[in-house]
């Protein structure tokens, strides 16, 4: 697998990067500031325009310090300059959106991506003047055709949500930037630990840190990271104009989790790999996508590309009426796994996704794009985020389904 250059250890970028005892009482451990306000110590203007990196903490809409705290530590994990903290990984796929296109403007967006950035994508930015293209992105061919002299950004996935289909990182930049496009990537799914981003040439990766950064399933909050230039003009659009800005305090708790990422994420990789070759051997099981699987279609881009093949599982049982029968199932018998929404926890979780609701209500997709997604989730897919429980454990509850 890809190696990932960092000045300091992962782990130790974890722990440390971001933070530093407090000046005034020496505590090792980070403070949660709540204040909404800041006393200023010299006249200063009442305009975000006006803020510098260096500027002291005014109000906590523009900077707070809990949260800068969490940005930089991001920044770090990621291997870049900044990073901004929004209210939810949707307000960061927002954020990145509505600053960087305007009327007039194409983006082109993975056909399959996190259902909310879909309908976002295919219902809100077209009635802002925006013009959208929804694109296989494991395609290369499909998203060269369709680039156009307008094309400000592309937006990517991978692994997808739910389906575990990859994209080829390094060459979907090539294109975005031979275009004069920016590439940003949902990398929800892999984690900062998951792959080289940045070196591959993401210019604004962006997370969902409910999952696997916060790691806890008790907060909810987003990430966009990417150069100091970049950084800056989603702060004053998203954070200042906008204002989908982070809790101080879920900032604390999802930097509290991100210290363990890591650690969470090698066993995550662990147990969600036993659980993968369990579910080959099942006869019920007719259908197995994880990147860690020799049987993953991109297995051998997975293995160039990722740094960690995460905890997300993807598998059929056959047709939509046994995937909902196994569904009543899971709900009534298991007891380790919760048949619960959401990924990226301490505890294991499953949640039954059939493919025709899939397509009437988000995805929407026909033809050749419809075929693509089904030969990964065929009438549909059980999306599976493997916790940190025993795999055994997890492995014997899911038996008594499977």
């Amino acid at each position: 697998m890809a190696k990932r250059n960092t000045q300091s250890g992962p782990q130790t970028t974890a722990i440390h990067a971001g933070e530093a005892p407090d000046p005034t009482t020496g505590a090792s451990a980070p403070a949660i500031h709540m204040s909404s306000t800041f006393i200023s110590d010299a006249p200063a203007g009442f305009s975000a325009h006006d803020l510098g990196p260096d500027s002291p903490y005014l109000y906590a809409r523009w900077s707070n310090p809990s949260v800068d705290m969490l940005e930089r530590k991001i920044a770090a994990m990621e291997g870049v300059e900044a990073c901004l903290c929004t209210a939810s990984g949707m307000a960061a796929a927002s954020a990145i959106f509505f600053t960087f296109l305007s009327a007039g403007d194409h983006v082109i967006v993975s056909d399959v991506s996190y259902a909310g950035v879909t309908e976002l994508a295919r219902e809100t930015l077209p009635r802002l003047g925006i013009e959208v293209s929804m694109v296989d992105l494991s395609d290369l061919v499909a998203l060269a055709n369709a680039l156009r002299p307008n094309t400000k950004l592309i937006h990517t996935e991978t692994p997808v949500n739910p389906i575990g289909r990859l994209t080829d990182l390094a060459a979907v930049a090539r294109l975005a930037h031979g275009a004069g496009a920016l590439l940003s990537c949902d990398a929800t799914f892999a984690s900062p630990l998951g792959q080289n981003a940045a070196e591959l040439g993401v210019d604004l990766i962006m997370h969902s840190v409910t999952k696997y950064i916060g790691g806890h399933g008790d907060a909810v909050g987003g990430a966009v990271a990417g150069s100091a230039e970049l950084i800056k003009q989603m702060r004053l659009e998203a954070s200042i104009h906008h204002g989908g800005i982070l809790s101080p305090f879920n900032a604390w708790l999802i930097a509290r989790g991100a210290a363990t990422l890591p650690l969470r994420m090698k066993a995550h990789q662990s147990g969600a790999q036993a659980v993968a070759e369990w579910l080959e051997t099942r006869s019920s099981v007719t259908r197995v996508i994880y990147p860690g699987l020799p049987s993953h279609p991109q297995y051998q881009l997975a293995q160039r590309q990722m740094t960690n093949t995460s905890g997300m599982i993807a598998f059929q049982v056959g047709n939509a009426s046994q995937g909902e029968a196994t569904a009543q199932a899971m709900i009534d018998k298991l007891k380790v796994i919760h048949y619960a929404v959401s990924l990226g926890h301490h505890r294991s979780l499953i949640f039954w996704m059939e493919t025709a609701g899939l397509m009437d209500s988000s995805f929407k997709l026909t033809s050749a794009q419809l075929d693509s997604y089904r030969a990964f989730a065929g009438d549909g897919i059980f999306r599976l985020s493997v916790g940190l429980e025993d795999a055994d454990d997890l492995i014997a509850d899911l038996g008594q389904v499977l």
